[in-house]
């Protein structure tokens, strides 16, 4: 074999490395520099130009803020919470809540994407070769893939940032990933877009939107409700084979 050919597996490697090493780089610089630029009071000192923006050029300002959210979140960048209620409060309930789970769904993937090159594969590859506990998480995960991927999404107790990292590491396939991160992701999405697109009567009275309002018991409940629902499937096939 050639020196070039074993190069480049050696060069595939080190790009992969340095790819992970780039994403990390960013989101630690983004998130010493960035709080106060992508913060609740950024939005308010600035929301009388970004509803300009909008009013002059519509398809612009959805592009831009699209843009800006799939980045934040590609790069776990801080602000995703301000960024969703930003959608509600330039474009309202419906299409705010399309263009959020959009964009976060977009920039979700990238991460995924990147992290499956990246260190996922080669762990996927472990997993399969694994045996004993190994084999049996790794088996369980894939017969109730779906429903776990849901679970991750509807708990708020999940970092979004674990949610998009796990599923690269244990090998699931992209067209689930988007499925089950579009539609879990939606309920939550709901709720802070809501209250976006009430952040005007906000701003006039100077106060501060309640983000701890997807807690609320009426809030909370029915997303754990959709979470037990998520997880009803794993629940019967374990019943099935203890019977």
């Amino acid at each position: 074999m050639s020196r070039t050919r074993q190069q480049r597996p050696r060069r595939r490697g080190l790009a992969r490395y340095l790819l992970l090493a780039a994403i990390a780089a960013v989101a630690l610089i983004g998130a010493v520099t960035l709080n106060d630029r992508l913060s609740f009071e950024a939005l308010a000192a600035h929301r009388e130009a970004l509803i300009a923006l909008r009013d002059a050029n519509y398809a612009l300002a959805v592009l831009g803020f699209m843009l800006a959210y799939v980045l934040i979140v590609a790069f776990s960048l801080p602000g995703a919470t301000v960024a969703t209620l930003t959608g509600g409060f330039l474009f309202g309930l419906f299409p705010g809540v399309f263009f959020n789970v959009t964009a976060a769904t977009l920039g979700a993937l990238l991460i995924f994407l990147a992290a499956r090159w990246g260190l996922g594969d080669r762990l996927s590859a472990r997993l399969d070769a694994g045996e004993g506990r190994v084999a049996a998480f790794r088996d369980g995960l894939r017969e109730n893939e779906i429903p776990v991927l849901f679970l991750i999404r509807l708990v708020p107790a999940v970092p979004f940032f674990v949610a998009n990292l796990l599923p690269a590491m244990v090998g699931v396939r992209a067209r689930r990933f988007v499925f089950t991160t579009f539609f879990g992701i939606m309920p939550g999405a709901l709720v802070y877009t809501w209250v976006g697109a009430g952040l005007g009567e906000v701003f006039a009275r100077g106060a501060r939107p309640d983000l701890g309002i997807i807690f609320a018991p009426y809030v909370l409940g029915p997303l754990l409700g959709l979470a037990a629902l998520g997880a009803l499937p794993i629940a019967i096939r374990v019943a099935r084979r203890k019977g």
